[in-house]
């Protein structure tokens, strides 16, 4: 889901301009996603859930290598801490601490709340991948906005995906991914994630804030706020296992 978005380092930025023209919308897609979920990545993050007569608070931490292994795992409000979830490849699992017990999550799964937010479970551990799953086209929008890359992603047939449409506005200058929309497969716009509040850590730019706002649910919202961001820190595949899930705090 969704999960944060990089900057590219300050000496591939003064050349990419000057090839930008020759880049296609696929070329665009990968530089992005690499930046935002390339590599060694742990965090802490903090989620608010906004309703109309309530707001909810969690605090998570994350660790991941690319696309292909994660856990996130809660750690605050205590009803709920030690509740984990697992992504190696194509394959998630979900850990639940009240009953010690450890649930493969099947891919009908992935289009579901996720802890009662406005995220789905994909937007969080990511199944499906935008890269590999998607057809990408520059839109027409992108005259009317020229300090973006405004592009259309496809699902392609039998695709491992929870949404119809996804389109994306990312940033010239350092391809932040700035504001995407997600439509169902009747086109239909079903919600909308801006990010702000960019901030240098270590090399890299990143976006800390974003919000996501449900298309047709006046009064709701959730955001995702990074509070710690570690690219250092190096862990193996094998770090990314069920019995994991049960001793990370």
């Amino acid at each position: 889901m969704l999960r944060l978005v990089l900057l590219l380092s300050f000496g591939f930025l003064s050349s990419f301009e000057s090839y930008a023209q020759e880049l296609s919308a696929l070329d665009i897609v990968k530089k992005m996603d690499d930046q935002a979920y390339g590599g060694y990545v742990s965090s802490h993050v903090k989620m608010t859930i906004i309703r109309p007569k309530w707001t909810r608070t969690m605090e998570m931490k994350s660790w991941s290598i690319g696309n292909d292994y994660s856990i996130i795992r809660i750690i605050s409000p205590a009803r709920e801490k030690g509740i984990s979830y697992l992504k190696r490849e194509r394959e998630m699992w979900n850990y639940q601490p009240s009953i010690d017990r450890t649930i493969k999550l099947p891919a009908s799964m992935m289009s579901q709340s996720w802890m009662g937010s406005d995220f789905k479970n994909d937007d969080l551990v990511r199944q499906s991948s935008i890269v590999n799953d998607y057809t990408h086209s520059f839109s027409d929008d992108q005259k009317a906005d020229p300090d973006h890359y405004v592009i259309v992603s496809i699902p392609d047939p039998d695709a491992p995906v929870v949404w119809g449409k996804v389109k994306m506005w990312i940033d010239k200058e350092n391809l932040i991914q700035t504001k995407v929309m997600f439509f169902d497969e009747d086109e239909d716009l079903v919600q909308t994630i801006q990010s702000s509040k960019v901030k240098k850590i270590g090399s890299r730019y990143v976006a800390t804030h974003m919000e996501l706002v449900p298309a047709d649910e006046v009064g709701k919202k959730t955001i995702m706020e990074y509070l710690e961001l570690d690219f250092k820190t190096k862990h193996e595949p094998a770090f990314f296992s069920i019995q994991q899930l049960k001793r990370l705090r």
